[in-house]
């Protein structure tokens, strides 16, 4: 009996001892369960925070790059008559240089005539970053047919001052065209107005500006400039 009773507590005690173990384990499990996704969970948290900020920045600085780098579009009634397709068009003559693109334009032609008899196409396709008034085949027809003729009688005197009268260097952007500005014949020529009305020396209208080229900003006018006598 009295063994007995030993055992039994022996037994008893060892047991208790088993459950505490147990238990103890049990505690630093979930412990270790608890921790682990709060460790976890807050760093993901500010990444996540972190990234969006950073995405949210680059997003605006972006925007704010492409806002100030955006071009002006072509603008005036005259725009009506150019080509809508084709190298003549537009984002057409964007591809070639100056005296190119306006061979391609049927509204420029009579102006191309008069640079080639001039022997100015390679000159203008040469330069680089001008500003080209160009006048219509409408603002030609308007000339006294005197003039004209006179003009392209002396291709590289009367024709030629004319012609590079209406070339001034730079790229002027139409916030940049009211003023003087000196041309290439070495003549100034005067620019009134602002946002889509322009007029040259009190005279010809811009019909259709800000056409890019390749190298020239071309202001397509309803009127031929003469230079000052």
């Amino acid at each position: 009996m009295h063994t007995s009773r030993r055992a039994r507590l022996g037994a008893g005690l060892l047991a208790t001892a088993l459950a505490l173990g147990l238990a103890a384990c049990g505690d630093d499990n979930d412990d270790s369960t608890t921790a682990a996704p709060a460790e976890t969970t807050m760093p993901s948290d500010v990444s996540a925070t972190t990234m969006a900020s950073d995405m949210s920045a680059t997003t605006m600085a972006s925007g704010e790059s492409a806002t100030g780098s955006a071009m002006t579009a072509p603008f005036g009634p005259g725009c009506a008559a150019v080509p809508t397709s084709g190298e003549g068009s537009v984002t057409g003559m964007a591809d070639d240089r100056v005296a190119t693109a306006a061979s391609n334009n049927p509204v420029l032609s009579t102006l191309v005539g008069a640079v080639t008899e001039a022997n100015l196409a390679d000159t203008l396709n040469s330069a680089e970053d001008i500003t080209v008034f160009a006048p219509s085949d409408d603002a030609f027809a308007a000339v006294d047919p005197e003039t004209l003729n006179a003009a392209m009688a002396d291709p590289t005197g009367l024709l030629t001052t004319v012609l590079t009268y209406h070339v001034v260097p730079g790229r002027l952007t139409p916030e940049e065209l009211p003023g003087e500005h000196v041309t290439l014949q070495g003549s100034t020529l005067s620019v009134e107005g602002s946002m889509e009305n322009f007029t040259v020396n009190g005279g010809p209208e811009v019909v259709c500006g800000n056409v890019q080229t390749a190298n020239a900003t071309v202001y397509i006018l309803d009127g031929v400039l003469m230079p000052p006598t």
